[in-house]
């Protein structure tokens, strides 16, 4: 088949990947955001996917939206016949959904129809989900809703963050996807419609979403500090500024602390909640690099009492 790529951050490049190698469709274009400011510089900067089509000699088109009808009109002149997304962060109009003949089948990092949306990685993490996985379907105007393809599964570790799990399910999800367009061109493939029932949304991860609750059970804390590691990155108050928490453990053995006291040895730095404490391994101060939380508490001399979230 024909196909247009439609994708933008890094974890679409390996489905890019996977259909270039395929050897049997052809990645006549791709589709992705336009250059935005990166680095201390914020000089302009192609998204990945942009990068690698350029790499591989495709022709890159960067709408400011889908609805453009410069885009459009190109879009119908290369007549693809399916469009495969991946993270490609915009919406698509009717009229664009229409142009393919097979449509425009998205790839989604969850087990639809549980969390639909813009994070389902983080919000499965954070809910204390064992499986995952990531699904093909077949795009409709609403929101992660239209028919399933394929699906495959992934186990969530017990330490995974949303970057460890987000890479997995990339990659695996690169070979799923290119199945669905293989399925698709030989029409052995039916997408069937999601069940009513299981439906869960994830939307983005906002900054407050990502503030840690000390009165929360050790377990809680931990969910959310894998979950928004590496972005939006989890977070909590000391001194009336932000300290950006990196990897805590639960320590079940330490139940003495209050919520958000802290607890400094020689190499060690605890934290109460909820339920039992905490061991902060990295943090990352306000402007500062990550760094080892013992190294951090030595140099800010926390005091008998202090507290964390204040």
């Amino acid at each position: 088949m024909k196909l247009v790529f439609a994708g933008t951050p890094e974890v679409a490049v390996p489905s890019l990947d996977a259909l270039i190698a395929s050897g049997r469709h052809e990645v006549a274009a791709v589709v992705t955001r336009p250059d935005a400011p990166a680095g201390r510089g914020r000089r302009m900067v192609a998204s990945p996917v942009a990068q690698r089509a350029e790499e591989s000699g495709i022709e890159v088109l960067k709408p400011a939206r889908p609805r453009d009808p410069e885009f459009l009109e190109r879009l119908r002149e290369i007549a693809p016949d399916c469009c495969p997304v991946v993270a490609y962060g915009a919406l698509l109009p009717r009229v664009a959904l229409d142009i393919p003949a097979h449509g425009w089948v998205n790839l989604h990092f969850s087990l639809l129809p549980a969390w639909r949306g813009a994070a389902p990685v983080q919000h499965a993490l954070m809910a204390g989900d064992e499986i995952t996985g990531a699904s093909t379907f077949l795009i409709e105007e609403g929101l992660d809703s239209g028919p399933v393809y394929g699906t495959v599964t992934e186990v969530i570790r017990s330490t995974d963050t949303s970057g460890d799990l987000l890479t997995r399910l990339a990659f695996a999800g690169a070979g799923l996807l290119a199945a669905t367009m293989d399925g698709v061109e030989d029409g052995t493939l039916k997408a069937v419609p999601q069940p009513a029932e299981g439906i869960t949304v994830a939307p983005k991860i906002t900054v407050d979403d990502a503030r840690v609750d000390w009165s929360a059970p050790a377990l809680r804390v931990d969910r959310v500090v894998r979950g928004c590691t590496p972005a939006p990155g989890s977070w909590t108050a000391f001194r009336g500024e932000r300290l950006k928490l990196i990897h805590v453990v639960p320590v079940p053995e330490r139940t003495e602390l209050a919520p958000g006291q802290l607890s400094v040895g020689k190499n060690n730095v605890y934290v109460g909640t909820g339920s039992y404490a905490v061991e902060l391994l990295w943090v990352q101060a306000q402007g500062k690099k990550p760094m080892k939380a013992a190294d951090w508490a030595r140099g800010v001399r926390i005091a008998d009492g202090e507290a964390l979230g204040q």
